[in-house]
């Protein structure tokens, strides 16, 4: 039997496996998967996590980082230092791979995520982790950090668990949790609910505007990144028409 933490980084995920290690559950691997669209912040909070891993919990596995390339390869790597990926796997997804089936066969890229396509969240996080936890073997338990307050995200399948939901801990607690453990991801939580890749374009409005006014960077990124897909950033906005939306209203 192999006990999988997957460990995306946010306040949930990082919240389920403190609890676990303090109530000394059975831990073999601590996934992390890597699609490189990440905040810079979160990236710096994994690594404050392996380092408190390592002082307080020695005896604890290190975070192991898988990552798909573009050859369809996984990267497998565990330790301490968790580096700013400067993979090209998601960009290639975007706007290189030919597709080789469906009625959108031959076609380059698969574009912006839709709410019925979320390719991102599927090959890039969810199959890569499935392959990875295929090596080793059929005998595998997913620990998966959904709090309390969610119970319509929960999957009941005989290999998956949820501590916080099963030991009643909201999404607000886990959080100050968190803050009282060390944990603040740079202030991410004070402007977004939810800590996806930052290029998610199903984000809310209100999201996106945080981008665009705090993230400048990010938001120059996701300006080149629409002008060479295909499809739309949302049904209702381009980046474009967004970042003249916020400007207005800030006026």
């Amino acid at each position: 039997m192999k006990h999988i933490v997957n460990l995306s980084g946010g306040k949930d995920s990082t919240a389920m496996l403190l609890l676990m290690l303090e109530q000394q559950m059975p831990i073999d691997y601590i996934i992390f998967c890597d699609t490189g669209k990440d905040f810079p912040q979160m990236i710096k909070h994994l690594n404050l996590l392996a380092s408190y891993l390592m002082s307080n919990f020695p005896n604890a596995p290190r975070i192991t980082t898988i990552r798909l390339e573009v050859d369809n390869s996984i990267t497998v790597a565990t330790g301490q230092i968790i580096k700013q990926s400067n993979s090209k796997t998601y960009d290639h997804f975007m706007f290189e791979h030919i597709k080789t089936k469906g009625k959108n066969k031959g076609k380059k890229g698969y574009g912006w995520a839709t709410m019925l396509c979320r390719w991102c969240t599927s090959k890039l996080k969810t199959d890569t982790i499935a392959r990875f936890c295929k090596q080793l073997g059929d005998d595998v338990i997913h620990y998966v950090g959904i709090a309390y307050d969610e119970p319509n995200r929960i999957k009941y399948k005989p290999n998956y668990r949820y501590p916080l939901f099963e030991q009643h801990i909201t999404e607000k607690q886990a959080l100050q949790y968190c803050y009282d453990g060390g944990f603040d991801w740079d202030g991410l939580y004070e402007h977004f609910d939810r800590l996806s890749c930052w290029c998610c374009p199903l984000k809310n409005l209100k999201e996106l505007k945080v981008l665009w006014k705090f993230y400048p960077e990010l938001w120059a990124e996701l300006k080149e990144m629409d002008d060479k897909s295909y499809n739309k950033f949302r049904a209702d906005y381009s980046i474009l028409e967004l970042e003249q939306k916020f400007i207005m209203e800030e006026k």
